[in-house]
């Protein structure tokens, strides 16, 4: 019988080495926030791993990232079938339990919540969710971050009797581990007072509202942009309920923390103020709402700073 020695191929080695270049240039610019050089990086990854065969998990986590970088510059239609076949090579190499699976789900079905296509995204969080219970447990933050973002994706549709169920479970596990003043408690409470609003559960939501305006005041300040959020969002309940005056003070304060924080062409304020208009429209002052509506119109027209 005779010996043979197997010699790694110098193209292989070469190979491993170009891959790896790609792949950490391509993490420097994500880091750095450069999407688009990012992309053509782990395109060129993606060329060098599929040399290692399709079942390398090097392929499958080229494509991943590959997806991720055109799903941040905007790049549905190219991100779609990276995410689908990073998911299924990943799954048949890792399993269907990996963390490697669990985020790519979440990655794949948000790509789908942006675009509004509910139907695609709702069964991608239903087996991320599956799979968070089983391997982190029922009462696991993952599991709590899911069922937020599930609900969102009902909320959204108008499933608001679907949304409110989780919701609140996501706010019980949330409250037990990370205690009542974190802030995705307050995320999920002002969630959950959104779907309140939409079913004109008014009681029921307005001190979810004041509860999570209290969180975020405490956590960030007064004068934060995530405080001015709620503040929009429970003057528009009040302006649901014709609680005028209320309104009017809720919205003003809003802008003036929103505009202060963020410069005077952000899109949130240009959405502040048209609510705003809508206040003064109902009671008749027309000519504060179509001031309020010129001064949003000029926002949008404008990049932001």
């Amino acid at each position: 019988m005779v010996a043979v020695t197997l010699v790694a191929s110098p193209w292989a080695v070469a190979g491993e080495k170009e891959w790896k270049e790609h792949m950490d240039a391509g993490l420097a610019s994500v880091k750095a926030g450069d999407h688009l050089g990012a992309a053509i990086r782990f395109q060129a990854a993606a060329r060098e791993a599929r040399f290692f065969g399709e079942q390398d998990p090097r392929y499958a986590v080229s494509l991943y990232r590959l997806a991720v970088a055109y799903h941040q510059l905007g790049r549905y239609a190219e991100a779609e079938p990276l995410y689908k076949q990073a998911l299924a090579l990943t799954t048949k190499i890792h399993g269907p339990q990996h963390p490697f699976v669990a985020t790519q789900l979440n990655d794949y079905a948000m790509m789908y919540m942006e675009q509004g296509q509910h139907a695609f995204a709702e069964p991608l969080f239903k087996r991320l969710l599956a799979l968070q219970e089983k391997s982190a447990g029922p009462d696991s933050l993952a599991v709590a971050t899911t069922l937020n973002n599930l609900a969102e994706l009902y909320r959204e549709q108008g499933l608001n009797q679907l949304a409110i169920p989780m919701y609140h479970r996501a706010l019980r596990i949330s409250e037990n581990r990370l205690g009542a003043g974190h802030p995705d408690v307050a995320t999920e409470l002002n969630n959950l007072a959104l779907a309140y609003a939409a079913q004109s559960r008014f009681f029921e939501a307005e001190p979810l509202y004041q509860r999570s305006i209290a969180i975020r005041e405490k956590i960030y300040g007064r004068d934060h942009p995530r405080v001015a959020t709620v503040l929009n969002n429970l003057a528009d309940m009040y302006r649901a309920q014709a609680r005028y005056a209320e309104a009017e003070k809720l919205y003003l304060r809003a802008v003036g923390i929103n505009e202060k924080a963020l410069g005077p062409n952000n899109p949130d304020l240009a959405t502040m103020l048209e609510n705003l208009a809508k206040l003064y429209q109902v009671q008749d002052r027309k000519a504060e709402s179509e001031a309020a509506l010129e001064r949003a119109k000029k926002v949008r027209q404008k990049p932001p700073a």
